[in-house]
């Protein structure tokens, strides 16, 4: 099995290094990518879904993905120790409608010793927006990685 650095135990650069990467997994919207940053059985709790294994996965994400629109998302690091990190997210995208939605989340996320997530809970929110409030337009440049996201 590939193994995904950093490793834990986690110090503040790793677990922004592995918050970054995630990021950056995300914003390609490719659900076979993604998931294989996840160990083959891992467990999620996205929302009030739940998934085991990489191959749920993968068909969350294309389903994700098929309805979220021009989905672009930021993280940022809250919290890490050993094994664990707690990030806070944001991200925009639209539905076929053309509704345009923000969603604010947190994840908990819990490693194996290559790197590979095992467990992902995520709890998250989405809020109306017009286009004119977007904020998220794409992956984030490489001079804004590393800031703060906003409150709202």
């Amino acid at each position: 099995m590939p193994s995904r650095p950093p490793f834990p135990p986690f110090d503040e650069a790793s677990a922004r290094q592995k918050v970054q990467a995630a990021e950056d997994a995300w914003n390609t919207r490719d659900p076979e990518r993604v998931a294989l940053a996840y160990t083959e059985d891992s467990v999620w709790r996205n929302r009030d879904t739940f998934l085991a294994g990489r191959a749920e996965i993968v068909a969350f994400l294309r389903q994700k993905w098929a309805r979220e629109l021009d989905y672009a998302l930021r993280k940022e690091l809250w919290s890490y120790d050993g094994d664990r990190i707690a990030v806070r997210f944001q991200y925009e995208c639209h539905d076929a409608a053309g509704q345009w939605w923000r969603s604010y989340g947190n994840e908990l996320w819990e490693f194996d010793e290559e790197g590979l997530m095992r467990r992902r809970e995520a709890g998250i929110h989405d809020v109306a927006i017009t286009e004119a409030e977007r904020r998220i337009f794409g992956p984030r440049p490489e001079e804004e990685k590393g800031r703060p996201l906003p409150f709202r």
